[in-house]
């Protein structure tokens, strides 16, 4: 841990108070983005209230106040039929128009394994 990481006042980072990965007070009211989604919220335009670095300051993680996160939207039919469109862009495969599971490897491949003639030699091999 460098001694940079941990700046609970913010004068090394900008004013932005900054912790050390998993050194970031729990009882401040403080969640990343994930966490508030997990608690059914969204930041709701709010600034960034703190960091978290991690990986000797690569890496970084916001965290943002609870108490001024909003609720997250909830799903409208019309954004649950734009989802479904964009995952049948990325699961149909556009030689045979069979729809997976799965996404498709579409741009190194550009097909299903089945109508490639570049993964049938590799899936005959690994068999």
């Amino acid at each position: 841990m460098r001694a940079l990481d941990f700046d609970p006042t913010g004068e090394n980072h900008g004013g932005l108070p900054t912790y050390p990965w998993r050194m970031a007070p729990t009882d401040e009211g403080l969640a990343t983005r994930r966490q508030l989604r997990a608690l059914g919220l969204r930041i709701g335009g709010q600034p960034v209230a703190a960091q978290v670095l991690c990986r000797n300051g690569q890496r970084r993680a916001y965290l943002y106040w609870i108490a001024l996160a909003k609720p997250v939207r909830p799903m409208t039919l019309a954004k649950e039929w734009a989802l479904d469109r964009a995952m049948a862009a990325r699961s149909t495969c556009p030689v045979c128009g069979i729809r997976f599971d799965h996404c498709l490897p579409l741009k190194t491949l550009g097909s299903c394994f089945g109508c490639s003639p570049e993964a049938v030699p590799a899936l005959a091999a690994a068999a």
